[in-house]
């Protein structure tokens, strides 16, 4: 009887049929550098090769131009661009050339204070900010993080300083801002005009990177129908 239960050829077959049922195929996740369907067979490198502003119409166009499938789009490109972002990360760490713990720490204290601005911001405009509006903005916000570690991948801790061009759309950007926060009920403005502050609150904050910033609390705060609206910078 024992001959017959593990004859050679039943062996085989047994595991066959165990190496299938506990197989995780069905389970498993599509690696970024794969094609996979919610990215039209694109893999993530090809998807970050177009701006997200290129990839939504491509998108849509595809999947009909509704608010839901605008809003898959910018998570799909979301999720190449953190696989990105984290992808750096762990280079550099292992290269030991990425930033040190208190460096992660003062830019972790920046982020905050800056996704902390973006939910008063997108809550303050009246009407208040739709879905699609919600999504691009934490797209947009996730530039802040990528720039981070790109300083360290390109060595980059000393930049010039801005050209007079450069220094006069700062300029601007600032006092677009304060326009901005002007249009709004007094208690929001000084609540927001609070909040901005903090983001800076650790100093150490570039120029170009401050440029930014303004020009997403802007984005922020604009309406859609405004002269200088804007999508996500990439």
């Amino acid at each position: 009887m024992l001959r017959t239960l593990f004859h050679p050829k039943l062996l085989q077959q047994a595991i066959i049929i165990f190496l299938v049922c506990v197989s995780p195929v069905s389970g498993q996740k599509q690696p970024a550098n794969q094609p996979s369907a919610d990215r039209l067979g694109f893999t993530c490198a090809q998807i970050l090769q177009i701006t997200s502003t290129d990839w939504v119409k491509k998108f849509t166009a595809a999947n009909r131009a509704t608010s839901d499938s605008t809003i898959r789009a910018i998570n799909v490109y979301g999720k190449c661009y953190d696989a990105r972002t984290s992808r750096l990360a762990a280079t550099l760490g292992k290269s030991g050339e990425g930033p040190l713990m208190g460096e992660r720490d003062n830019f972790g204290d920046f982020d905050n204070a800056l996704k902390n601005f973006e939910a008063k911001a997108l809550a303050a405009t009246d009407p208040s900010a739709d879905d699609v509006k919600k999504a691009y903005a934490a797209l947009y916000e996730k530039q802040f993080r990528y720039d981070f570690y790109r300083q360290y991948e390109q060595k980059d801790f000393n930049p010039p300083p801005l050209t007079p061009e450069e220094s006069d759309g700062f300029t601007k950007a600032k006092n677009h801002f304060g326009e901005l926060l002007g249009l709004l009920p007094e208690d929001k403005m000084h609540e927001l005009h609070a909040a901005f502050g903090d983001i800076f609150e650790g100093g150490g904050v570039p120029d170009a990177t401050k440029i930014a910033v303004y020009r997403y609390a802007i984005f922020l705060l604009e309406s859609p129908a405004g002269t200088s609206y804007s999508l996500p910078p990439f």
